[in-house]
């Protein structure tokens, strides 16, 4: 396997990661076509301008990099790999990118679909197959949920494929959206504090998984999905059932937006400005030892002030009530 390539020098600035081309101008097209063409480029503007911001922030890309993106025939693996073959083209450091899908022969699958796809991108791609469904059905009682073991075993192949390939980092396609859902499910169903991370080594010590949608929301690769005309595969193919929790916290999160919008912000920002000091984890913060210093702090608890939040921005033609 290639050894990931890690130069102080070579870090990826914003420069390059996040410039922004200069918009088409058309002007024989009718008002309501450039309005469009606007609205698009606008869309592909902040796409590029957000996964390479998250390329930055975490580092996720380094130079000599070999990028394993993960295809599964969805709108955000298929807007993932989009991107980054953007971004590649004018990064500030050099990086390759292989696409990859694993063909689990599920009954139905189309698979002729992504190797079509892939080839008209020409970018570098892999198939791989194996049989996970059979192994699934063997192992779990009908009308059991199967995605735990099914999402396993997808891993390992992954992993391997990985190493075979010679790959130094692993990219997925979770967006903004999947992180909040992780933490709520944490939260609700887990009781941890605990999220999805858009860089972290994988559980078997050996990979870099990235997720450099994790600034976009998923209204926007909806939108580019629709926009590409992505050949989306449906992921009900299993016949598993749907993960109704995940589901059920989706639907809450969209609610909450469309009632309060900027709460969905607020939370995801929350996720990068924690005080651990006003948690309750003792191995973030020693409780036991807290001693008085004589020295004033900022974070330091004021116990009988009245908890102020700062509010929400207003947007335009948004009406801001409060609450309580």
């Amino acid at each position: 396997m290639n050894a990931v390539i890690n130069n102080p020098t070579l870090t990826p600035t914003h420069s390059g990661w996040t410039d922004e081309a200069e918009a088409p101008q058309e002007p024989t097209a009718n008002a309501a076509r450039l309005k469009i063409e606007r609205e698009t480029h606008k869309l592909e503007k902040r796409l590029c301008r957000e996964v390479g911001k998250a390329i930055v922030d975490f580092n996720m890309i380094e130079e000599g990099d070999k990028v394993m993106v993960c295809m599964s025939g969805g709108k955000d693996s298929y807007a993932l790999l989009d991107i980054l073959l953007k971004l590649k083209a004018r990064a500030p450091i050099h990086f390759d990118l292989v696409a990859v899908n694993l063909d689990q022969k599920q009954p139905g699958f189309p698979e002729h679909v992504l190797p079509e796809y892939l080839a008209s991108t020409g970018v570098p791609f892999h198939i791989e197959n194996e049989d996970t469904y059979s192994i699934v059905k063997k192992l779990i009682p009908e009308g059991k949920t199967t995605c735990s073991l099914c999402s396993r075993l997808r891993r390992g192949i992954l992993y391997r494929v990985a190493d075979e390939l010679g790959c130094t980092k692993i990219a997925l396609g979770h967006h903004r959206d999947d992180i909040l859902q992780t933490l709520l499910l944490n939260m609700f169903f887990g009781g941890k504090m605990k999220s999805m991370p858009p860089k972290l080594v994988s559980d078997d010590g050996k990979h870099v998984v990235i997720r450099p949608l994790a600034y976009v929301a998923e209204k926007d690769t909806a939108r580019w999905a629709a926009h590409r005309n992505f050949p989306i595969i449906p992921c009900n193919l299993c016949g598993s059932q749907e993960n109704l929790q995940r589901k059920q916290v989706g639907e809450m999160l969209r609610e909450w937006e469309k009632r309060f919008p900027g709460r969905i912000e607020n939370m995801f920002n929350a996720l990068q400005n924690v005080v651990p000091s006003h948690l309750l984890d003792g191995s973030l913060y020693d409780f036991k030892n807290a001693r008085v210093t004589g020295v004033a702090d900022e974070n330091g608890d004021k116990a009988f002030d009245k908890e102020e939040f700062a509010p929400v921005p207003a947007l335009p033609g948004v009406q801001v009530v409060q609450i309580g």
